[in-house]
């Protein structure tokens, strides 16, 4: 073996660590060594490392002499073990080329089957297996497949020229064409190429394997992996490898089969062999969901009334043989494994194995479970599920009551509830979804090229495959809800019309899923909230005694408040009191109050105000009674708050007794070319006071009030946004001071609170020692911080920061994840030189990142006190903030 290519199965040790290693030989190729080493039956192959895509790719796309030498010794390795010759016209070797990345990738690069195939070898693989229908039927699959992934020719022209076959004979199923079919088939195949291309179908093997292996390669760098990788936070630097292995197959008659299983559930947990399977077929038929396959089991196919029988009984040796390795593999790599097999003329071969993907209930109920099976420990259950999945189980399922017009049913794939209007491709899906609709992508089959309408849709619907096609597993992967094979469903794509039983649906109309039964619905079905317990709940536990960081929420109303708290909220990092200005019975005030000519105008408005913010605290304070209460004064542009309609201009002017010119000059007075960067944050608590002195009185007001009636308070913590300098939080923290001395003489009692500000400039972190000086807590507002670090608006940059991600410029959107190379030492640097002034100086983070694993994961580097996240995101954060401090 060189250190560039890896031989597994036959004959092959391995005793290199590196093969094993998945950032080198891939998650499969490191797999089917494991398997082949531990005795599994796995056909023979090598692997081409990730670094070899990554030269590749950065090259002129050639392959060196060193590499064809260790590929030519590889090859030779798969003669040795099988005792067949690639290439030769008698008894020809074939093979597979896969791709496997280190991080699983499900049907987003490139696969290409019986490689090796000519007009020659054809004829020795028709003598050698004794069967001419499944010789000609691998090369028509062989050329399809190559034509369209190395060669680029539009995969539909071969189907077109299928289908016509089918038609013009009578046929339904590929199975019912014979031999001669076939061989006329592959006939036209090659003259569509020829048509095509100007060149003919390559008859050399070699050119073929090299053709193959530089196409998967090249499908690292294709749009729906680009789509896939960001969507996913894979970074591009990994490369895929490249898997070339001995074909087996499960095309050759009925005593050979195909098949895609799990060892358990991965849509509900549950402990039972979970799979389908296609006799006479190969593998891309069950994953592609061109056929609508069979159920593994007896059990599932009793439970889903089926008719064709299982694998457990139409192959019960080959079945008998699959379970055994189940529970193997599952013992071995302590997870549930997806599995890829071939049964061939009644012998089973495994062609690969992975921890399978699986819904955030599976995933918990399989976590859980295996600690009570003592498979796995409890740190080992925190680590296992991805924080992010856990967002599948906080939202709405189906109302059990509400009436459901169903339409049709189909195959169950992914769970959860869906509704939206109709689109039926992909782009389509993408665009009503960026303009605000919702969206169910119904298709006769995806396809990888989906993966973008797939993710922008609410539930994908599919006509064609089985509970393992791509749909199924993308669909599982992404927390989407999916029916797939409901075989009631057609579609008309010139008319944009969708059709199921004598239904007529156009484009735009609404419908239902439900992922938990395969109903299809018409109209859009009311929805309950979900309740988390159970395995849930026992997740959360362990969770909670290994993490260190506290998670507070960014919540403003005590609804809000009550969800945060319900999902395990232990206070409030961020209270944006402008959300309440907008509030439509106050906004005249707050109106009135930003065009005021001076400060007894705005004083007056303001008065108005006092009572309704003072009843906005009360109700979030009796919420998060003992608890800490982050409350960020006055933040945005008053731009943000004045009218712009004539209308709004007019009420204002009836409520003011001025005139609307009047108030239109007051209003163009107040402009600002860059208010993002203007009068806001802490520069109107300097220039207009009053406001901030309001605002403090009501969070006093309401805290004393809070207090005598319950007996306890919370603690409020006030922050000054924007602040830049030492002098400004000084200055509005003696205004705080003050209003809170006034306050608790008044109301004859005190409370507990903290002064603080927000950390979201550069020169505030920088500063962060001068300042700790006045603040009792940062916490660090990196929405703005990466704003103002990066120069670029998050409210503009949507469309450039896909590309500079797929560029590799930025690893992932730096909204969504925080820029830790940069703004994250901003906030290393603030939090060090903050505590070196105040050592007891509480560190906390409330932008959008405070819900994002891989954000938190840094949080808990830096050793900050506790994030912050929206109500919905506080489970995540918790599962994350646990992961970190594993880490650690």
């Amino acid at each position: 073996m060189s250190n560039t290519v890896y031989h597994f199965g036959g004959s092959a040790a391995h005793d290199d660590p590196r093969q094993g290693d998945k950032s080198v030989t891939g998650g499969k190729g490191a797999n089917l060594a494991e398997m082949a080493s531990i005795g599994l039956p796995v056909p023979p192959g090598f692997t081409i490392t990730t670094d070899q895509c990554l030269e590749y790719l950065a090259g002129d796309k050639t392959f060196d002499a060193s590499l064809r030498a260790s590929v030519a010794e590889a090859v030779a390795h798969i003669e040795k073990s099988v005792g067949k010759s690639f290439g030769d016209a008698a008894d020809p070797l074939l093979v597979s080329v896969r791709s496997g990345a280190a991080i699983s990738m499900p049907g987003m690069m490139d696969t290409v089957l019986n490689l090796g195939l000519n007009d020659e070898t054809v004829k020795g693989l028709a003598k050698t297996s004794g069967d001419d229908r499944f010789a000609w039927d691998s090369y028509r699959r062989f050329v399809q497949m190559y034509s369209d992934v190395v060669l680029g020719v539009d995969h539909g022209l071969f189907e077109e020229a299928l289908e016509i076959t089918k038609e013009d004979n009578g046929f339904y199923a590929d199975t019912e064409l014979s031999a001669d079919d076939w061989r006329t088939l592959v006939a036209e195949f090659k003259s569509i190429v020829d048509k095509e291309l100007g060149q003919p179908f390559p008859q050399d093997p070699q050119a073929q394997l090299w053709g193959a292996i530089g196409a998967v390669f090249d499908s690292w760098d294709t749009d729906r992996a680009k789509v896939y990788r960001r969507l996913n936070d894979i970074p591009r630097d990994m490369g895929t490898a490249v898997n070339v292995q001995a074909m087996v197959f499960g095309n050759m008659g009925d005593t050979s089969a195909t098949g895609v299983a799990f060892t358990r559930d991965p849509a509900t947990g549950n402990r039972a062999y979970y799979g389908e399977y296609l006799i006479n077929a190969q593998g891309e038929d069950v994953v592609a969901g061109i056929r609508t396959p069979q159920y593994l089991t007896k059990a599932a196919r009793d439970a889903a009334g089926a008719k064709p029988l299982s694998m457990e009984e139409a192959m019960p040796d080959a079945y008998g043989e699959l379970a055994h390795v189940f529970d193997l593999l599952e013992a071995h790599y302590r997870d549930m494994q997806d599995i890829e097999f071939t049964v061939e003329r009644g012998k089973l071969w495994m062609l690969q194995t992975r921890s399978g993907k699986r819904t955030a209930k599976a995933a918990l109920k399989m976590a859980v479970d295996m600690v009570g099976e003592g498979l796995i420990g409890e740190e080992e259950a925190v680590r296992r599920v991805d924080p992010m999945a856990l967002d599948q189980l906080l939202h709405p399922t189906l109302d059990p009551d509400a009436e459901r017009n169903v339409l049709t049913t189909g195959l169950p794939a992914s769970p959860g509830a869906a509704a939206g209007k109709i689109v039926l491709d992909a782009d389509t899906a993408e665009q009503w979804s960026q303009r605000g609709d919702k969206v169910i992508l119904v298709r006769v089959e995806t396809s990888p090229e989906d993966i973008h309408g797939m993710h922008a849709a609410q539930g994908i619907l599919t006509a064609r495959g089985g509970m393992t096609s791509h749909a199924a597993v993308v669909a599982r992967g992404m927390g989407r809800p999916c029916v797939s094979g409901a075989s009631g469903v057609t579609i008309d794509r010139k008319t944009r019309v969708l059709r199921i039983g004598d239904t007529e649906l156009k484009e735009g109309d609404e419908i239902t899923l439900d992922g938990a039964n395969g109903q299809v619905m018409l109209g859009i079905v009311p929805t309950v909230k979900p309740e988390l317990a159970g395995d849930f709940g026992t997740l959360m536990v362990w969770a909670d005694k290994l993490r260190r960081m506290k998670v507070r929420t960014n919540a403003e109303t005590p609804d809000d408040c009550r969800m945060a708290r319900q999902f395990g909220a232990e206070g409030i990092g961020l209270c944006r009191t402008e959300h309440m200005f907008f509030d439509a019975n106050r906004i005249s005030a707050v109106r009135q109050m930003i065009l005021a000519e001076d400060e007894a105008g705005r004083r007056k408005a303001l008065e108005v105000l006092l009572p309704e913010q003072r009843a906005d605290f009360t109700g979030i304070f009796e919420v998060m009674t003992g608890l800490p209460c982050t409350i960020r004064l006055l933040d945005p542009p008053l731009h943000e708050f004045l009218p712009t309609q004539d209308a709004d201009f007019e009420d204002l002017a009836d409520a003011t007794g001025l005139g609307v010119d009047h108030l239109k000059r007051r209003a163009d007075e107040l402009h600002e070319f860059n208010p993002m960067l203007g009068h806001r944050g802490c520069r109107l608590g300097i220039t207009y006071p009053e406001i901030y002195e309001m605002q403090a009185r009501a969070i006093f007001e309401a805290v004393c009030a809070v207090q005598k009636s319950s007996g306890e308070a919370p603690l409020p913590e006030i922050m000054i946004p924007l602040v830049a300098t030492k002098r400004e939080l000084e200055l509005l923290k003696s205004l705080i001071d003050r209003v809170a001395e006034e306050v608790f003489a008044e109301q004859g009692a005190r409370v507990e609170y903290l002064v603080g500000t927000m950390i979201e400039l550069p020169r505030a972190a920088l500063m962060a020692g001068e300042i700790a000086e006045e603040g009792a807590f940062f916490s660090f507002g990196t929405n703005d911080l990466t704003q103002t670090t990066l120069g670029v608006s998050r409210d503009d940059s949507a469309r450039f920061l896909a590309p500079y991600v797929d560029k590799g410029i930025f690893p992932r959107d730096p909204f969504v994840s925080l820029d830790v190379d940069g703004v994250g030492q901003l906030v290393e640097l603030a939090a060090e030189r903050g505590r070196a002034t105040r050592p007891d100086i509480k560190l906390g983070i409330c932008g959008e990142h405070g819900g994002d694993p891989a954000s938190i994961a840094f949080c808990e580097k830096v050793g900050l006190d506790y994030v912050s996240a929206s109500p919905y995101r506080v489970p995540i954060a918790r599962l994350a903030a646990a992961q970190a401090a594993l880490k650690g």
